[in-house]
């Protein structure tokens, strides 16, 4: 009987241990499915673990492979994947009808960051920005047409940095004839004329009156860059500024061809150092933008739990946010180069105000 009743009770001891086994199985299975219980909070996807996070970039008409202001951006996109495992993609704009739709595309697809790149997207990112509250958006080159806190803009000095490369043509031209080929009229493309014909005044004011300007109404059409180049190096300019993205690159074209026939021409780059593209041989140097670092901070930002929307942060010279590259030495005379730092340190310290328009 005494071996009854232990069998008995081993057997009721083990039933308890499987049946509150299962019973903790079932509640931890009912705590992973919380997602509609009123006391749990949405997921913060600023603290989400990088490789789960997806950022988008809208380019403008100028493309991916702009050798300029785009380019620089997705490049900068590609190095947060490679450094964090964050996943990215562009859509590339053929003109400004595709912002929006390229825009609405990342929020159908729950992309942590939207990024437009470039003063064309003010509209287009206002309108989808403020209809997707919840969604995040970078903006460079623009702000949003109201304050919105979704959206984390990015502006640059161009003024400032295109004054000095002002000051080098000016110092450097022969004929003192100097050009400025621009994309389109457009408040952005004003900074740099303004900035570059203030620098170029400042040590050479009767080439600054001379000034050959020349606004090709496009950002994506090398053959109208050409055509501009060509234009102003038949009148006898020898150094073109141009901030026209892809159509630039028609002015690149066009002072190879006259190089290759033995004439003294020069191109000074934008946004990158174009050298890297176009060569030393024609480049004579470039006004850099910090558009790479600028989409590398503010999408890490948001990887690291820093996002901050409804800022509007400008870079200039005092934040390496515009300037020359480091191989300027090549062509650039050291004594140039002198006055180059000279301007910039005025203009850093309120001594010189560079004018915007």
């Amino acid at each position: 009987m005494k071996k009854q009743v232990s069998l008995m009770l081993m057997i009721i001891l083990a039933l308890t241990v499987v049946l509150s086994a299962c019973g903790n199985k079932n509640e931890n299975s009912n705590n992973t499915n919380t997602g509609g219980n009123a006391e749990t909070a949405s997921p913060d996807t600023s603290k989400a673990p990088a490789s789960k996070l997806k950022i988008g970039m809208a380019t403008d008409v100028g493309g991916v492979n702009d050798k300029s202001f785009n380019q620089s951006a997705w490049e900068a996109l590609k190095k947060v994947t490679a450094d964090t495992g964050a996943e990215s993609k562009y859509l590339e704009s053929k003109s400004d009808a595709d912002m929006e739709p390229n825009l609405r595309a990342f929020v159908s697809e729950k992309y942590d960051l939207t990024w437009g790149i470039g003063f064309l997207f003010s509209d287009a990112m206002t309108k989808v920005a403020k209809e997707n509250p919840d969604s995040k958006f970078g903006l460079i080159d623009a702000t949003p047409t109201e304050a919105l806190p979704n959206v984390e803009s990015v502006a640059f000095a161009e003024n400032e940095g295109s004054f000095l490369v002002g000051v080098v043509a000016g110092l450097m031209t022969k004929t003192n004839k100097i050009g400025f080929v621009g994309g389109m009229e457009i408040p952005v493309i004003k900074k740099f004329e303004a900035g570059f014909k203030a620098g170029i005044e400042a040590v050479n004011p009767e080439a600054a009156k001379s000034m050959k300007i020349n606004y090709v109404g496009d950002f994506s059409k090398p053959d109208l860059g050409k055509q501009a180049a060509a234009t102003m190096y038949d009148a006898g300019v020898d150094i073109i500024f141009h901030a026209s993205g892809a159509s630039g690159n028609g002015v690149f074209n066009e002072a190879k061809t006259r190089k290759d026939a033995g004439k003294d021409v020069w191109v000074i780059g934008v946004d990158k150092d174009q050298s890297l593209e176009f060569g030393d041989a024609i480049t004579l140097t470039s006004m850099m933008k910090g558009v790479e670092a600028a989409v590398y901070k503010v999408s890490k930002d948001l990887i690291d739990g820093n996002w901050q929307g409804g800022q509007v942060v400008t870079l200039g010279l005092k934040d390496n946010g515009v300037g020359l590259p480091d191989t300027s030495t090549k062509n650039v005379p050291a004594d140039v180069l002198a006055k180059v730092e000279e301007y910039k340190q005025k203009i850093i310290s309120g001594e010189i105000k560079v004018p915007t328009e």
